[in-house]
């Protein structure tokens, strides 16, 4: 049987991991258990044997995105007291991408670490993990595949579009338009005001296929969100009928003993990445599949995102590699629609959450999709061929980049210009706008020490066009660097370069007026500098020292890996199967 199939007959699970505490051999420690629940006022008649349920909650008044779940908990318990299980409400760390500076990428693995110690350590039989903002759904998945007891995701939805001028405007990728017109001149003060006052509407992730909105398409498609719900806006009922499933269908779960790994398989994970070329998806869901795959012990070469999505058109009109939002999307039919459409490049035998295979549960079309739709393409008429990310290598990245290609302009595939240089974030903050930059739209601009071990790999990527070239109406140029850009961002940007510049890769000693030469359709990236000359400047270079001596933040500098490894920290990737396995705490006197 292959790894991840249900038999038949499902087995169901007689006797529940919280019963180590609850119902012990031992009197005196089920004594105090069970008194301790009585103090919360856990009556042992309403949850002797039944499934505890662990549901873990990341809102919090700096989070926007996850705010949602502030209500959306009750009918998730709703749903676990319907299906016979008991729920308890638990709360981790949140990462708001707004706030969190100077990145919010090292709190990913930090968040995982919360939820993974909190199920390990408690009476909880089974996980649904409330997420949505662009760091706490993958974090989520790393923790839950490290537990690998039975687990499921909800998001909170996407929230609605504003209005501004008259159009549609969506946070995310029209608020990067916006500031390069603002700059150039086009809008005024009072008109940057009102933008400010209208482009975010609501609460829920950004309405457009940044992001969070790819992370949780990848839940879905690794069947650790039920199947419809990834695509389901914030304010929609359906939302809330979308809980009370969740909460139901964990109990199921934990019954049939359906874990994470069952659902995570290495052809689940393949299976994503061609929907991550389908949906022109996040360029950040390179790290984060990595990183989630690599607690399961299952890598991915960076390689993978582009060979195994060859011949993977764009299906989704979304911005930023197209123009509608994420309401559009869903009302087109959402990630259903684009799975049931993709299925032909799918293995059909992975599970979705329902414990059926993606081909059951994504192979028939529904009568409420519209007949024809712009925002969803079919393979026959796609909007766009081998849509997927593109890896560079080269002497500037001998451990690989990566560039969204559905998102750059068709002039820039291949481009050679000169470099002008940003030693860092507060160098190129200081010089972008300048009227003295050397710079012309065919300058090649890079940006060094802001990778992982640098400043945790902040979205610094997406590096502003200078001012004077936007007021010559020059939207996009070929920027580099060794960090990350928001999924909302769009353009010619090289990210992810490897290794860094700070622990003395390549880009460490580009300098200004080298020539660089990308080409996208060679896969890759080139400094014409001679390794002789390479050679001579790294023999001088000296690692600069860290920004941060101490706390979380300096142990993630010291244990993080590379992005071609998903950034997690060494010590929570298991090097074999054997140490993958959940380690069960020792339950006695605490």
């Amino acid at each position: 049987m292959r790894r991840g199939a249900v038999p038949n007959e499902r087995s169901f699970i007689v006797k529940y991991r919280s019963s180590e505490w609850f119902e012990s051999d031992n009197a005196e420690l089920a004594f105090q258990h069970r008194s301790a629940m009585r103090a919360m006022g856990h009556n042992p008649d309403t949850f002797l044997g039944k499934p505890i349920i662990g549901i873990f909650n990341a809102w919090n008044d700096f989070n926007s995105c996850n705010y949602p779940h502030k209500e959306l908990v009750e009918f998730v318990k709703r749903g676990v007291l319907l299906a016979g299980g008991y729920p308890i409400e638990l709360h981790t760390i949140s990462t708001p991408s707004d706030f969190m500076k100077p990145s919010d990428l090292p709190y990913r693995n930090l968040l995982s670490m919360d939820i993974e110690e909190s199920i390990r350590s408690q009476p909880i039989d089974g996980v649904v993990l409330l997420c949505e903002c662009d760091k706490t759904a993958p974090a989520q998945l790393m923790g839950a595949a490290s537990c690998n007891l039975p687990a499921l995701q909800l998001a909170a939805g996407h929230r609605s579009s504003g209005s501004f001028r008259g159009k549609e405007v969506n946070y995310g990728t029209d608020l990067w338009k916006y500031t390069d017109d603002y700059k150039a001149g086009l809008l005024t003060d009072e008109e940057w005001q009102e933008l400010e006052k209208s482009i975010s509407c609501g609460l829920g992730g950004c309405p457009v296929m940044g992001t969070a909105s790819t992370m949780k398409s990848m839940s879905e498609m690794l069947g650790m969100m039920l199947p419809g719900t990834s695509s389901i806006p914030a304010d929609d009922a359906r939302r809330k009928t979308a809980a009370e499933a969740t909460g139901f269908r964990i109990v199921e779960m934990v019954k049939e003993n359906l874990t994470p790994s069952r659902f995570m398989t290495e052809e689940a994970f393949g299976n994503a990445i061609k929907l991550l070329a389908a949906i022109g998806g996040s360029t950040n869901a390179a790290i984060h599949l990595t990183a989630i795959a690599g607690r399961l012990n299952i890598r991915i070469p960076i390689e993978r995102y582009a060979r195994v999505a060859e011949g993977v058109p764009l299906l989704v009109n979304l911005q930023p590699s197209g123009r509608y939002s994420m309401d559009e999307f869903f009302r087109a039919g959402g990630l259903s629609r684009v799975i049931r459409e993709l299925l032909p490049h799918l293995d059909g035998d992975c599970l979705a959450a329902t414990g059926l295979t993606v081909a059951q549960t994504y192979g028939q079309d529904r009568k409420d999709w519209p007949a024809e739709t712009e925002v969803i393409a079919t393979l026959e008429a796609p909007l766009k061929e081998n849509a997927g990310l593109a890896v560079l290598k080269g002497n500037l990245a001998p451990q690989g980049a990566v560039i969204k290609k559905s998102a750059v302009s068709p002039h820039l595939f291949r481009h050679r210009g000169q470099a002008v240089v940003f030693e860092d974030y507060a160098d190129m903050l200081s010089r972008i706008d300048s009227e003295e930059l050397e710079v012309d739209e065919s300058s090649v601009l890079v940006l060094k020490h802001c990778g992982p071990v640098a400043m945790g790999m902040p979205e610094w990527g997406s590096i502003p066009i200078p001012a004077k070239l936007l007021k010559q109406g020059v939207r996009d140029m070929v920027r580099i660097s060794d960090g990350r850009m928001s999924g909302t961002s769009y353009g010619a940007v090289v990210l992810h370069v490897s290794p860094e510049s700070a622990v003395g890769g390549p880009l460490s000693i580009v300098r200004n007026g080298d020539w660089i030469e990308l080409d996208i359709e060679a896969s890759t990236i080139s400094l014409h500098v001679s390794d002789e000359e390479i050679a001579e400047r790294l023999a001088v270079w000296s690692r600069p020292p860290l920004r941060h001596k101490r706390g979380y933040l300096r142990m993630f500098a010291d244990h993080s890996l590379q992005a071609p490894e998903g950034c997690d920290l060494d010590f929570l990737r298991p090097d074999s199967d054997e140490e993958a396995v959940f380690v069960p705490p020792i339950v006695g006197r605490g």
